[in-house]
């Protein structure tokens, strides 16, 4: 059927869905009552409408600012730069980490169109040139990309905050170090904390 062929064309556009996934996404929405259907039309409406990037860090948010920014108990003079929302969140899940964040929307990386222009350097730069910073984190992914932004970071802000560190890499809990690759093996050892 042509109909459901573009449905499951739509589902297959949405990161991490696979044809199998976006299969049964489109046989719910055919199986679904009109209820289920209108309340999915308008909780996917309502976040168009109201969701929209922090002025402050680029996550997501419904009100002036996001929550973390937002909340006064956070940690102010610490600032992780991550290169998404999902990173972010993957951070908040932890629990561990109590400053705020800077989304910068992606990494250097030509291939894909993405220069410094693109990213949301000029914004963090004048956010920690208004407040005074002690510490910022970088924490964008491992990967050639990552490092390179991460390196560029460290440039455009080393004589502005206290001081700059960035996340360590290593080696995964329940990981054999026989699998791993040498970058992440020279993370790891670069990393080390005393025990």
């Amino acid at each position: 059927m042509k109909v459901f062929s573009r449905l499951i064309s739509c589902f297959r556009k949405m990161p991490g869905v696979g044809p199998k996934q976006a299969e049964r996404f489109a046989l719910y929405v055919a199986r679904a009552s009109e209820s289920e259907m209108s309340d999915l039309f308008a909780a996917m409406q309502e976040v168009r409408r109201q969701v929209k990037p922090c002025p402050r860090c680029f996550n997501y948010s419904d009100g002036e600012l996001c929550e973390i920014c937002s909340d006064t108990q956070r940690i102010q003079d610490t600032i992780c730069v991550v290169e998404s929302v999902q990173d972010l969140e993957a951070i908040e899940k932890t629990g561990f980490y109590k400053g705020l964040y800077h989304v910068l929307g992606g990494v250097f990386s030509p291939a894909a169109g993405l220069d410094g222009g693109s990213l949301r350097l000029k914004e963090l730069i004048e956010r920690v040139e208004k407040s005074p910073v002690k510490e910022i984190i970088i924490a964008t992914n491992p990967s050639a990309e990552g490092e390179t932004t991460a390196s560029y970071i460290k440039t455009l802000l080393e004589e502005k905050a206290e001081k700059i560190s960035r996340i360590a890499f290593g080696v995964p809990l329940g990981g054999d170090i026989n699998y791993m690759d040498e970058l992440t093996l020279k993370h790891s050892l670069q990393g080390r904390r005393k025990f």
